[in-house]
């Protein structure tokens, strides 16, 4: 029975996660009009599920890192009962701050299921060294980071500028040779500049517009997000299968995936809403830095089975770009401050009266 009520309790936070979190790389995509919020989950959620097959290979050090071993007793983490409290624990935390439109850490929601788990069954000994050294210590640097590099990053970046929104690639123009005129072998120019000034340097023979790149590279940077993302959450989803051999890896990381997926499609817009419209206005100059930060960090950190949170990292870096730009809302940002101090707190309290009430 305590089995399948697991099976049922990590899939559902697999299910709470994708929610909370499948959305959140194309956020500033969104946010900044480059796609409408169909086309932007539709994308988000292939990225998403690529995210989750990479895992297999790219992040097994997380699977380790959320069974709870070395943070609790081995004896308590073999217990079925142990996963099913962190994981329903989790899953109320992250579904609670979904159905609100809060962008919260499903990481920081099973940090604090496993130590409201591990304090409720047996002795309670919970690791207090581990607990900041491998969890608290990544978790709270991460958006600070982030935040940053973003802010470095939109003041040092060049600024697009509408006048200039043309790129040309032109041929070099006949120059006179006394009184022929004679072609000359000449490198293509390439001309950056307004609509109408590109022919005025030669032969136009390819053109594209800043404002094009720019969208281009938006989308492909937040597909990046969400596959970083999917790839440091689905094996620490996985670890509540696996920490009592429910399944053998791969059938725990695709069953989590297709959970992931289908929370993403049917309850994203609430956080999107958050996370694309009230931090800050964006525009693609934002979102591309901010994206490719939170991705490089986010992937970064799970190839060292470091804990982070995408979206602490995600609004660290949309936070940092919207206070370079002077448009951040502080108001909003305190809201999303103040769910993430609730969360481990929460989550360790919701795990507690599940490990009391199964173990």
């Amino acid at each position: 029975m305590i089995i399948t009520l697991l099976a049922v309790a990590a899939l559902f936070l697999a299910f709470s996660n994708g929610a909370n979190d499948n959305f959140k790389g194309f956020a500033t995509v969104w946010g900044s009009a480059t796609l409408d919020y169909r086309r932007a989950l539709i994308i988000a959620t292939i990225a998403a599920v690529a995210g989750s097959i990479a895992s297999v290979l790219l992040a097994n050090g997380l699977i380790k890192q959320f069974s709870g071993k070395g943070l609790v007793p081995d004896d308590v983490v073999a217990l079925p009962a142990f996963s099913l409290a962190v994981a329903a624990g989790a899953a109320a935390t992250v579904m609670t701050a979904t159905r609100v439109g809060l962008p919260i850490s499903t990481t920081h929601a099973l940090v604090g299921g496993l130590v409201g788990a591990g304090l409720a069954i047996g002795t309670g000994d919970v690791n207090i060294a581990k607990l900041g050294t491998a969890f608290f210590v990544p978790l709270l640097l991460s958006p600070v980071i982030s935040a940053t590099l973003g802010f470095l990053a939109y003041k040092v970046l060049p600024k697009y500028k509408a006048e200039t929104d043309c790129v040309c690639v032109v041929k070099a123009q006949p120059v006179a040779n006394g009184a022929a005129l004679a072609s000359t072998i000449a490198m293509p120019e390439v001309v950056i500049g307004s609509e109408a000034n590109c022919p005025v340097h030669g032969e136009v023979v390819a053109r594209t517009t800043v404002s094009g790149t720019l969208d281009k590279a938006h989308i492909i940077s937040a597909a990046t997000i969400c596959f970083a993302r999917s790839v440091n959450d689905t094996p620490k989803l996985a670890a509540l299968l696996l920490a009592v051999n429910l399944g053998g890896p791969n059938v725990s990381l695709l069953a989590i995936a297709g959970a992931m997926a289908l929370g993403g499609l049917l309850l994203s817009r609430r956080v999107a809403e958050t996370m694309s419209k009230k931090i800050t206005p964006l525009d693609p100059q934002q979102g591309v830095p901010a994206n490719f930060i939170t991705a490089l960090l986010v992937l970064a950190a799970s190839k060292f089975g470091l804990p982070v949170s995408t979206t602490h990292v995600a609004v660290g870096a949309i936070s940092g770009v919207g206070a370079a730009h002077g448009t951040l809302d502080l108001g909003v940002l305190r809201n999303i401050l103040l769910s993430w101090v609730g969360t481990l707190p929460m989550a360790a309290a919701f795990a507690f009266v599940v490990a009391k009430l199964v173990a």
